[in-house]
Formats: structure tokens, C-alpha cells, sequence
């Protein structure tokens, strides 16, 4: 992807389809020029900014439709950049012909997240921050879209622009110190480095340790309903959802492959995924099913494992939990003894029969008192996987790579000090932790191939 950062662009920045209200957004230097040239109603040159004119576009002596043209002069816009932006109506054919009369005038057509590459460029937001603005527009849960304004704000981006200060000051020192060699001169107290470094170690642990829940949260808590053939997974996964989702039958293997819907709790976006029975099975096309409930979950942060009551042994439930966790160990595991309202007369010997195991609970689909206690406990398994250490949480992949490397580099520096290695070693583990922290925010050059495949996932007209 190129980007010229000099020209004017333009381009539709609402979604394909008719609508009442159409939005062309234009940025650049001669942004103000080429809307005067096609706008018929106040003389935009001498509009102030931050104000709405009612007008036409005009091609000639054309119309080509009525507009409201609101006016954002440099450096007061998102790009920072002189910028308008045409409220017209939302038909299809009309936003490409005022389109392509911006085009023809002198704009260029925006790549996909050139508005929101310039407000970084210019400085208006960080490279973090230009990541949020992606993710609130394609955030599908209240919580989704509390985390991305909050990155979007700023988020853990200020924390981590102390801390790399932090790290940078220290290099100095110890970058002077390499200066002085010959006069074996030490700059840095190396035991108050130390303990600094520590806290930083300790910071980076606490936001490394959010993604897991930030993820989940970005992505929707990818949740597998597992279990034999038969246990209730997609009566289960019915009645969570309200909806006919699975076929639910007396016949063993009916499901052969992954089912998923979706289910929000109080803004929290659960992805719920009916498997296939786990079983051994001559049956090719159900062993695919198998092995691709297998593979949910390895994937999923919560397994709600369901067994049949009225014929599952505990030795059967054992050996099924344990090949469970042995698939996942780092997934919450929620167990359902299935279709308790059967086995209601011998319920007391049941429950002493499972009573070790955390998380099992007796229960039954067909209860909607069933239903609204495990509602409650995926919501809060969920936020049970918040890290307490930190006020901030990590949601990117890019992000939290980033705070591995630098994580990594920080306990080089570390183990530097408890091994007395020399200053040189220790300012290179500690240049390299500023380049990672720096990298998330865009402190440091981002190589163009980089920033491409970052705005290149934007819409058009972001």
C-alpha cells in the first residue's frame, strides 16, 4: 500500500447502501479550494472553522445534490489537516458522483485508513491509538466498545510512554558510563537501577497478563460446549440462546460438526460452539467432527463440559474431564451434571459422588433457573480473568508481542545485574525494550510495510 502523505484525499465514509445521510470526507492542503470549487452557497474561504453551510454541489451548471458542508480548518480536524466533510443523501449513486467530481477536481482517493494514518503521522494520536479507532468501529459489545474508547483515549499508551522514559534515562546513564570506561566510573546506582527496573518488570507482567481477558473481550469469549454423544450440548446451547441453533435428537452423533452462535451477557459478547461428541468412531465424516471439537478447545477460554447424570460413571466422568484439561490446561472449565430433573430422588448420593470437583453443578436445560445461573457464571469466569495488577488492559496481538520482547529484555537486564556483567550488555537488553515499548505507541520508526498492513485493515473513508 502507498500513501502520499501531500496530496488531498477523499472518499465515502459511511457504509455501501442506501440511506437517509450520506458522508464525504475530504483532507489536505487543498481540500478547502476543491469543495469551492464544487460547492454552490457561502464562499468556504472565508468560513471559519468547526461551522455547517447549506448549499449544492454542482458540476458546471449542474446538480447534483442539495448538502450540509461542515468546515474544519488545520490543525482543529482529525487529520489535523484542512478538512470538509458533505452530508448529502445517502444514495449510492449520488455519494460516487460527488465522488468522482472530488477526483476530478483534484483530490485523490483515499487508502483504506489514510484519514486516521495522518491524525498519527501528524501527531494528533498515537499508533496505539489509531489501533483503537479500528476497533471501536468494529466493536459488537458494550464491553468491546468501553475497552477500545478507553485505548482510544490514551489507555495504557501514557503508562507506557513513562515507562520508557523511565528505561531511556537509565540507558543514559549507563551510556555514560561506556564513555568513561577507562576511568571504571559508575554513573548508575546499580542497586536503585535494580529496584527500578523491577517495578517495570512488574508493570509489563500485569499488562502481559490482561490479554488473555482483553482478547477474549475484543473478540468475543470463545466459549466449547463439550461432552459424549447424547450429554445435552445442543439442548444446552438452545436454551442459552433462545433459538433452535442445534438439532437436538436421541440419536448419538447428531451434531458432526462445530455449530456456533453468539450470546451477550450484559455487554459481554460470548461465542458459544456446540462439538461434535468426543468418541472413538468409524464414521469418517463425525471422526472430522471430533477432531475439530478437539481443536474448539484448544482454542476456547471457557469449556463448559457437559456429562449425562442418569448414565455417566465417575471413573467415564474422570477419564472425560482429565483428556479436558489435558487439551486446554489454561481454559476454565465449568462442568454441568446434565438432566438432574431425571435423577431428583437420588440427587443426595449423586452430589457426594461428585462433591470433590469445582464448578460441577446439577442441573437441567429444561430449567430456566438452570439457565440463568450458568448465564452467571460465564459473566463472571469472564471477569474473573481481568488482571488486578493493572488499571490498564491489552487487547492487540501487535501490543502484546511487543510487551513479550520487552518483558523478555527487561529480565536480561536483570539477570545481567545478579551475573555483574558490564554496562555495554546491560544498555543493549535495555535499548532493545525501549524499541518494543516504543513500537506499540509509534515512538520509534515504523517501517512503511508495517503501517500499511496496520491501516490497510481500515475501511475506506477511516
Amino acid at each position: 500500500m502507498v500513501f502520499n502523505h501531500s496530496s488531498t484525499i477523499a472518499a465515502i465514509a459511511t457504509p455501501n447502501g442506501v440511506g437517509a445521510i450520506g458522508i464525504i470526507r475530504i483532507s489536505g492542503d487543498d481540500a478547502i479550494a476543491i469543495g469551492n470549487k464544487i460547492f454552490k452557497g457561502k464562499d468556504l474561504e472565508k468560513t471559519a472553522s468547526h461551522t455547517v453551510h447549506y448549499g449544492h454541489i454542482v458540476d458546471g451548471e449542474k446538480i447534483i445534490d442539495e448538502v450540509m458542508l461542515t468546515v474544519f480548518r488545520a490543525p482543529k480536524s482529525f487529520t489535523t489537516e484542512d478538512s470538509l466533510e458533505i452530508a448529502c443523501h445517502g444514495s449510492p449513486f449520488i455519494l460516487e458522483q460527488i465522488l468522482q467530481l472530488l477526483i476530478r477536481t483534484g483530490a485523490k482517493m483515499a487508502a483504506p485508513g489514510e484519514f486516521t494514518m495522518r491524525a498519527f503521522l501528524n501527531g494528533r494520536i498515537d499508533l496505539s491509538q489509531a489501533e483503537a479507532v479500528a476497533d471501536l468501529i468494529s466493536s459488537n459489545s458494550e464491553a468491546g466498545r468501553e475497552l477500545a474508547l478507553q485505548q482510544m483515549r490514551g489507555g495504557f499508551a501514557n503508562e507506557l510512554k513513562n515507562l520508557r522514559v523511565q528505561l531511556i534515562d537509565f540507558a543514559a546513564l549507563l551510556e555514560l558510563e561506556l564513555d568513561f570506561s577507562e576511568e571504571d566510573v559508575e554513573f548508575a546506582d546499580r542497586s536503585a537501577l535494580r529496584m527500578n527496573v523491577e517495578k517495570i518488570q512488574q508493570v509489563l507482567s500485569a499488562l502481559r497478563s490482561s490479554f488473555q481477558y482483553g482478547n477474549a473481550i475484543k473478540n468475543g469469549v470463545a466459549v466449547a460446549l463439550v461432552g459424549k454423544p447424547n450429554a445435552g450440548k445442543s439442548s444446552w446451547i438452545n436454551a442459552l440462546s433462545n433459538d433452535e441453533i442445534s438439532i437436538v435428537s436421541s440419536i448419538a452423533g447428531t451434531t458432526r460438526d462445530k455449530v456456533e452462535t453468539q450470546l451477550n451477557i450484559e455487554g459481554v459478547l460470548f461465542r458459544l460452539i456446540d462439538t461434535a461428541g468426543i468418541r472413538v468412531t468409524d464414521d469418517e465424516i463425525e471422526s472430522i467432527g471430533v477432531e475439530r471439537a478437539i481443536g474448539a478447545i484448544q482454542k476456547a477460554e471457557i469449556v463448559i463440559y457437559i456429562f449425562d447424570l442418569t448414565s455417566t460413571s465417575l471413573a467415564e466422568f474422570e477419564e472425560e474431564h482429565a483428556k479436558i484439561q489435558a487439551y486446554n490446561p489454561r481454559a476454565k472449565i465449568l462442568i454441568l451434571a446434565n438432566k438432574a430433573d431425571i435423577m431428583e430422588s437420588a440427587r443426595l448420593p449423586i452430589e457426594e459422588r461428585f462433591s470433590s470437583y469445582e464448578n460441577l453443578h446439577f442441573c437441567s436445560a429444561n430449567r430456566a433457573a438452570d439457565i440463568e445461573i450458568l448465564k452467571k457464571n460465564l459473566l463472571s469466569t469472564v471477569q474473573a480473568l481481568k488482571a488486578t495488577e493493572s488499571n490498564h488492559i491489552v487487547s492487540n496481538t501487535r501490543h502484546y508481542e511487543a510487551l513479550e520482547l520487552a518483558y523478555k529484555d527487561v529480565g536480561e537486564v536483570l539477570h545481567a545485574f545478579e551475573l555483574g556483567l558490564n554496562s555495554e550488555l546491560i544498555a543493549h537488553h535495555m535499548k532493545q525494550a525501549i524499541s518494543s515499548i516504543g513500537s506499540i505507541t509509534g515512538e520509534v520508526d515504523i517501517d512503511e510495510d508495517i503501517l500499511g498492513t496496520i491501516f490497510g485493515k481500515f475501511c475506506i473513508g477511516k
